[in-house]
């Protein structure tokens, strides 16, 4: 009580300054997360639940991986386009979509995805090229991608970089690929700060994980998180292969990940400021 008075006391005495006090800077969430084409951890079309995790972390950049429009086996469904048409309320709620195709797939596009609450602006993608080219065909892995946008959030101008590596054992494909998004995320680079997430398929301690860190990119989950973060399998997570990377002015607050079924992947929310 002493304490509030003798505030109350200096603030009368000086209201101007009190007054023009700045307040604790903005945040903003980012929730990275592979939603296995609209399918729970048991294979149960379940886009559903997708929204769901969205709204209870109340995410303002949301990454995803695994994203079908217009596929055979997700009933030709435009699903970036349906998740947006159940959150949009018209209010705070109003999400701007992006995607980013890796390939065309069973009568439609397979790729990665971003739903932004508020603007979006100059979107590309690029391919990650490797050696030797992959084809999808017969037992081989789908060529990768980099989704590339600049949102307009609370704390200004952000780019953001949105992708999913080659999931092989080895890591051949997954190196020249993280090679790629390295010098991607260095053109993104100035003032705003940028971030990289996704669906990497590399554990901490992996080469592919060393490449990124040495260029500088940090990891969010090291910054501010606590615990494993395992993110994979949802049900029995045994492995941390989902990240948010942060370069520039951008800091780190909060980061946990979300217990949940609704895919085969757990999300990954991060809160971050400058």
């Amino acid at each position: 009580m002493r304490w509030r008075v003798l505030v109350s006391t200096i603030c009368l005495a000086a209201s101007a300054s009190c007054a023009t006090m700045p307040g604790p800077p903005p945040d903003i969430r980012v929730l990275v997360f592979n939603m296995h084409a609209g399918k729970d951890a048991a294979g149960t079309p379940n886009l559903e639940g997708v929204v769901d995790v969205v709204r209870s972390t109340d995410a303002d950049i949301v990454l995803l991986q695994e994203v079908d429009r217009g596929t055979g086996r997700s009933g030709k469904e435009d699903q970036l386009q349906r998740l947006a048409d159940l959150l949009n309320d018209g209010g705070k709620n109003t999400y701007s979509t992006a995607f980013g195709k890796s390939l065309d797939f069973d009568g439609g596009e397979y790729g990665i995805a971003a739903l932004v609450r508020g603007a979006i602006d100059n979107t590309r993608t690029e391919a990650l090229p490797v050696q030797p080219p992959q084809e999808r065909s017969g037992g081989s892995q789908e060529p990768r991608a980099a989704l590339m946008l600049t949102a307009e959030t609370r704390l200004g101008a952000m780019n953001v970089l949105n992708t999913h590596l080659d999931s092989s054992t080895d890591e051949h494909y997954r190196l020249q690929e993280s090679a790629r998004v390295v010098e991607l995320t260095r053109a993104m680079g100035g003032e705003q700060g940028v971030m990289a997430g996704g669906d990497f398929n590399a554990e901490p301690g992996s080469r592919t994980y060393q490449r990124l860190l040495f260029a500088g990119l940090r990891d969010a989950w090291r910054s501010c998180g606590s615990g494993d973060g395992f993110t994979y399998p949802a049900d029995k997570p045994v492995k941390r292969i989902d990240y948010l990377f942060l370069a520039g002015g951008l800091r780190c607050k909060s980061a946990q990940v979300i217990d949940s079924r609704v895919s085969d992947h757990r999300p990954l929310l991060v809160t971050i400021t400058r």
